[in-house]
């Protein structure tokens, strides 16, 4: 992410985050009512230093189920102290006390029936409690607090990418002709090309329009859905714009041009033969909201150079796309990893 423009100019500050567990706490905002009855029990755990597929895993043994019948809803960051939600299949005449499971690392603080499994994004969204510490200059921080509540660039984190952009590699080289066996793997590193090529278009967009002014025709998407269509700019769309109805957006490109625009079309060039591979991997166009807008965002200062945010986020965006257009933020975790294979890479 370091090669993308900002919106609000490039920060004068600098701060750690992530410096303990307790400095990035997150709470999954689950979407659905459960039932209270089923063949599934839906677990609330709170997880400090572990990753999602290890409480997956643990679960599973616990319950003696096969690892891939424990799901949740989306992947959490290991570096924090984060609430998500599982779900476990347990015969209904069969109880299974989970708390059993607790320790200094894993606490489940609920268990609820439910009549199906949970599926990856059935949560709305996340709220973040992040707390910046050794903060050069906190006045810059607080004087862009307004302007980042408007939005900033829906930029994909640079977790999406792998370490030192690992999956952008593996992706020139499966579309170089590589063949990349492994089908997870392969998914990995689909979404690491397409997400690669959306921020490249959002932050030429950011340079060339910033994210407020209109073209003459724009691609636009349905709020809280995927659906998308492309109309002429006119009094409607800018009602609807300003009312939240609908959103600007970028491509997450696909197999051919339906939603680009001109303009894209132009700013893909350089990407023609991962768009190429994408195509013959059979992906369709789709379309990702150009802004992202904090909810609730709120600023408390805890001393001279410590300053904790806490705010909402919907499914599927990253709170470091906020953090960026605050501080140049140093992910203090990363001072002390030990085990790379223990280590997640986002938070959903």
């Amino acid at each position: 992410m370091k090669d993308l423009n900002y919106l609000y100019g490039e920060p004068l500050s600098s701060a750690d985050y992530k410096t303990s567990a307790e400095d990035f706490v997150v709470d999954e905002i689950l979407d659905i009512e459960l039932t209270g009855e089923g063949e599934h029990v839906c677990l609330q755990v709170i997880k400090k230093g572990e990753n999602t597929q290890y409480v997956a895993k643990m679960i599973a043994k616990f319950a003696n189920v096969a690892p891939r019948d424990v799901s949740y809803a989306g992947l959490k960051d290991r570096h924090g102290v984060t609430s998500q939600w599982f779900s476990v299949p347990v015969p209904i005449k069969q109880s299974i006390d989970f708390t059993e499971l607790n320790s200094d690392s894993v606490f489940v603080i609920k268990q609820v029936r439910h009549n199906r499994k949970l599926r990856t994004g059935c949560h709305s969204g996340n709220k973040f409690q992040i707390t910046l510490r050794n903060i050069s200059t906190p006045l810059d921080i607080l004087s862009r607090i307004n302007a980042v509540r408007q939005g900033v660039p829906n930029y994909f984190g640079e977790q999406r990418f792998g370490h030192d952009g690992h999956n952008l590699d593996m992706a020139e080289r499966m579309f170089a002709g590589e063949r990349i066996r492994d089908k997870k793997l392969r998914g990995i590193i689909i979404s690491a090309a397409r997400s690669h090529i959306f921020n490249a278009i959002v932050s030429q967009r950011v340079a060339e329009h910033g994210l407020a002014k209109t073209w003459h025709k724009e691609v636009f998407m349905l709020s809280g859905s995927n659906a998308f269509f492309e109309e002429n700019i006119s009094d409607n769309t800018i009602s609807r714009l300003t009312g939240g109805d609908i959103l600007l957006s970028a491509p997450l490109v696909g197999k051919g041009e339906k939603g680009l625009t001109e303009q894209e079309k132009t700013w893909l060039l350089p990407f023609s033969a991962w768009q190429e591979g994408l195509a013959e991997l059979g992906l369709k166009n789709e379309r990702r909201a150009l802004r992202l807008v904090p909810q609730d965002l709120e600023v408390q200062t805890l001393d001279e150079t410590t300053i904790k945010l806490s705010f909402s986020l919907p499914k599927g965006t990253f709170a470091t796309a906020l953090l960026r257009e605050l501080v140049k933020h140093r992910d203090a975790s990363k001072d002390n990893i030990t085990d790379n294979n223990k280590d997640e890479n986002t938070t959903q």
